[in-house]
């Protein structure tokens, strides 16, 4: 695949690694208790969140490209018919253990990216349109599906215990106090009231 600098190949595979980089700053540092607490009606907490993508990045860049998946755990879950399997990490496997999965998918994804061009064909069996695809069109999809999980995992993160931001190198935060935050929360609320108008 072709990654000199600013070829399409490049900027695909950068911002996947931007997303892949937030999940993990947003995954790591938690208890095993807040890494799996869900906080939705649906169940979402960070490690389901984060094995779900692991199975994501094989079963895309592994099975969709007909490469031979390397893990058996992640090839028996591809062969489930339960569509909520990859949200439901096991409690034998350790919150590391889980990240840890993911980190493996993204370096099987990688190694098929270097002997892999964007044209090379593709099948996914599951979508109706473009079922016979190219990588190229995998990729934007799994960046699009892992910015979107990275947001869920903002919040979650966030409810979880106050940590926000991007990624570690790159917070795309203000540099807010405390009050400035709890300020700017108050001024949102008493706006969702109909206690304040803006402007």
């Amino acid at each position: 695949m072709d990654t000199t600098a600013n070829s399409t190949a490049a900027t695909l595979r950068e911002y996947l690694n931007d997303a892949r980089e937030a999940v993990i700053f947003k995954a790591e540092g938690l208890s095993e208790e807040l890494a799996r607490r869900p906080l939705t009606p649906t169940g979402t907490h960070i490690l389901g969140v984060v094995h779900h993508l692991a199975v994501t990045e094989y079963g895309y860049f592994g099975l969709c490209l007909n490469r031979a998946v390397d893990s058996d755990y992640v090839a028996g879950l591809l062969e489930l018919d339960d569509p909520q399997s990859d949200f439901l990490p096991p409690a034998q496997l350790s919150g590391a253990q889980i990240i840890g999965l993911y980190r493996q998918a993204v370096s099987f994804a990688e190694a098929g990216f270097d002997e892999l061009e964007l044209d090379s064909p593709a099948e996914v069996p599951w979508w109706i349109r473009h079922r016979h695809t190219n990588l190229e069109r995998l990729l934007v999809h799994i960046i699009a599906e892992t910015s979107r999980h990275a947001g869920h995992l903002d919040i979650v993160r966030e409810l979880l215990d106050g940590k926000a931001g991007l990624r570690a190198e790159a917070m795309n935060l203000p540099d807010y106090s405390p009050d400035q935050w709890l300020e700017q929360r108050r001024v949102i609320e008493a706006i969702s009231q109909g206690k304040m108008t803006q402007g």
